[in-house]
């Protein structure tokens, strides 16, 4: 899989990892973006200037690199984890997290096989429509080749404090859950409650505008929520949990795909 999206100054092109090289450039941009521009704390695989952990080894990593540079830097990545492989190893990452059994038995009723998306991030300086969307093309791919049912994962608001963020978990909890059969819910002492303001004691238009962009862009393609969110001290955010259904984002996405393409 591979596909370039041409600009002034610029030559993308989206693939997956191939080899250990691949894998190693996009722990250096996750560490950069996570631990250097966002806070995160370093720990014993976050060593060297590489974002790390034993789930790189397991996982599909999906890049975006800018060919018009020397040595054509990664600019873009995520990791990509499906149900079969996860489940014949450690199982999902962010099951440390979230009770993820509402969601995996679900899938096994449906026939449908999962994919966890996580490690998202992209260079500030490629922060824009042309990366964004080379990276769903990206996954879109991944999606048809492997037929997956649903993607899941967490995405983060910065910093630790639920109260920056109250407006904007309240309107994921009343707006945007997920049915019962689909809920994951926040699990163990760093789990809190996802809404804490009634309707009415926030202005809907301004919490969704106050989104951070990634939950901004999955709630666009469909996606809604699990119950509780998550504390992530050592990557100083506040995670949710995201739930796409696949034949949602193909409705609204399919023909924009094949225009691009």
């Amino acid at each position: 899989m591979s596909q370039t999206f041409e600009m002034a100054e610029r030559r993308l092109a989206v693939r997956l990892a191939r080899d250990e090289a691949d894998v190693v450039a996009a722990q250096r941009l996750r560490y950069d973006i996570f631990f250097r521009d966002m806070g995160a704390a370093p720990c014993a695989g976050q060593t060297g200037g590489r974002d790390a952990d034993p789930y790189d080894m397991l996982c599909d990593h999906l890049l975006v690199e800018d060919h018009a540079r020397p040595g054509s830097p990664v600019v873009g990545t995520y990791r990509l984890l499906r149900q079969s492989v996860a489940e014949a190893h450690d199982g999902f990452y962010s099951a440390d997290e979230f009770d993820l059994a509402q969601v995996i038995a679900h899938g096994r009723r449906e026939g449908m096989e999962l994919l966890e998306l996580g490690r998202s991030c992209v260079d500030p300086a490629y922060r824009d429509a042309g990366t964004i969307q080379l990276l769903w093309r990206g996954i879109a791919d991944y999606l048809q080749r492997h037929r997956i049912g649903y993607m899941f994962g967490c995405a983060s608001f910065p910093g630790i404090d639920p109260a920056e963020h109250a407006e904007g978990l309240s309107f994921l909890a009343h707006d945007h859950m997920a049915p019962p059969e689909l809920r994951a819910r926040a699990i163990g002492p760093d789990a809190i409650p996802l809404g804490t303001l009634p309707i009415g004691g926030y202005d809907p238009r301004l919490a969704l505008r106050r989104l951070p962009p990634l939950i901004k862009a999955y709630l666009r393609v469909g996606a809604e929520v699990g119950e509780g969110a998550y504390i992530d001290r050592a990557f100083n955010t506040i995670d949710i949990f995201v739930l796409m259904p696949v034949t949602r984002i193909a409705s609204r996405y399919a023909q924009r795909f094949e225009v691009a393409a």
